[in-house]
């Protein structure tokens, strides 16, 4: 009895992801909830975009390993397939997301650091004197809006921040056909 329990309990906390069981229905993809709200498409692609460069350079700038760059940028594109740009700020969210994947790929950052990141990045594309972020009222609504963003994030994916990346299966058919040396190839692919 108590095996079949265990069982049944394994079973109810497996995710099953198939072409089949998408995480997003088609009808969730287009048209897209910044769309509905009036953010025409080129403009949800540039955001798109930016926020995914944010995140890896972030990322480098905070040491991360690319899989924690890669994960948040997953995560940043699937929040944003549920909710809009026009309603959740996309620096705050990009924040919260490479915040969010640092801990699921086991290489947790300071939210300290990742929030300083992000204010050095910005300085940098103003073409701004880089100064550092004073630690006033301003810094902790920001830390709070981040945290807020972070579990946001969490909520409208239900938790379910797995993410199966391919280059472990690219370098794996890499070896396989034995270009592992091939260093261009394996850089291309990656």
């Amino acid at each position: 009895m108590r095996r079949l329990k265990m069982a049944a309990d394994e079973e109810a906390c497996k995710v099953v992801i198939t072409l089949e069981n998408c995480i997003l229905p088609l009808d969730r993809l287009n048209p897209t909830a910044s769309e509905i709200d009036g953010l025409d498409a080129e403009v949800e692609i540039d955001l798109r975009i930016l926020g995914c460069e944010l995140i890896q350079i972030a990322g480098a700038l905070l040491k991360l390993p690319q899989v924690a760059m890669a994960t948040g940028q997953i995560l940043f594109q699937r929040f944003y397939y549920c909710k809009s740009f026009v309603k959740h700020n996309m620096e705050i969210t990009a924040m919260a997301c490479i915040n969010l994947a640092s801990k699921i790929e086991e290489a947790p950052r300071r939210i300290r650091d990742v929030i300083n990141v992000f204010h050095h990045i910005k300085q940098k594309r103003n073409n701004k004197t880089v100064s550092p972020l004073v630690l006033d009222a301003n810094y902790i609504n920001l830390k709070t809006q981040v945290i807020k963003a972070e579990r946001r994030v969490l909520k409208e994916l239900g938790f379910c921040v797995h993410v199966q990346h391919p280059h472990k299966l690219i370098v794996m058919y890499l070896q396989v056909l034995e270009q592992e040396m091939n260093r261009r190839l394996v850089q291309t692919s990656w």
